[in-house]
């Protein structure tokens, strides 16, 4: 696995990185030779998670990112390209969510779903593209979305619509760009132990439902590894504007 997903050269930018799946993948990039930028609101922790990389042998600096924020978007690239030259690789990972009935939800609820969610992708993304096009380098955007932007989930519509967004999203963008060598696909993981999540698999009402799915479990970290690297490397370099489920045959179940 890591001479196929070999990522030595690579500059890569993770977003959500102070946490969960974010943290995941700016380890997993490190580990295969990637200089990563850690980028996400909580810098205590990203500078922790940075020095944690760096003592292993790889190359990480973190910067603050609002994803929501264009100027603030602008800025972390800036930081990147300063530390490292153009980003050519992005885990476009930044996301909030709430489980609350579409007529309990507030309107500033539902703008923070869909400006992180949706909105920060778009601003993330679309900065990495027109960078890595003024530089004349191919690159790789991997978009984490969900499976719930592919099936609905009880008590989710603004988690589900930013999610659904980002999908579509990424396969409009792939299409766009494939002529200027930068492939867009979305990751779309099931429900995984991060710290997201934590709280309530350990709640026998979240361990009633981990068991009526078809894996009858959560996902481990490690299983969402190979398939990130697919999308993020060269080891996937004809796979352009896909959705990639990652959830233990969730997506498909008949509930």
């Amino acid at each position: 696995m890591t001479t196929e997903f070999d990522m030595s050269g690579k500059v890569a930018l993770v977003t959500g990185a102070s946490s969960g799946l974010g943290a995941h993948f700016v380890k997993v990039l490190a580990e295969r030779g990637a200089r990563v930028v850690a980028a996400a609101r909580r810098v205590d922790r990203l500078e922790a998670l940075v020095a944690e990389v760096n003592a292993a042998g790889g190359e990480a600096i973190a910067v603050a990112l609002d994803v929501t924020s264009n100027e603030s978007v602008n800025q972390a690239f800036d930081q990147a390209e300063a530390a490292f030259g153009t980003v050519t690789v992005v885990s476009n990972n930044a996301g909030v969510a709430f489980v609350e009935g579409a007529l309990r939800m507030d309107e500033a609820k539902w703008d923070q779903i869909v400006d992180t969610n949706l909105k920060g992708v778009w601003l993330v993304a679309t900065e990495a593209a027109r960078r890595m096009a003024a530089a004349g380098v191919a690159g790789s955007i991997v978009n984490t979305a969900s499976i719930m932007g592919l099936r609905v989930a009880y008590g989710q519509i603004s988690y589900c619509t930013s999610k659904a967004g980002v999908i579509h999203m990424t396969k409009g963008l792939a299409l766009e760009w494939a002529r200027k060598q930068i492939r867009v696909n979305a990751l779309c993981p099931g429900y995984f132990e991060t710290e997201m999540t934590e709280g309530y698999f350990d709640d026998p009402k979240g361990q009633a439902f981990l068991q009526a799915t078809p894996a009858q479990r959560a996902g481990r970290m490690e299983e969402i590894t190979a398939p990130f690297l697919l999308l993020a490397s060269d080891a996937g370099a004809f796979v352009n504007g896909i959705a990639l489920p990652v959830d233990g045959a969730h997506s498909v179940a008949n509930f």
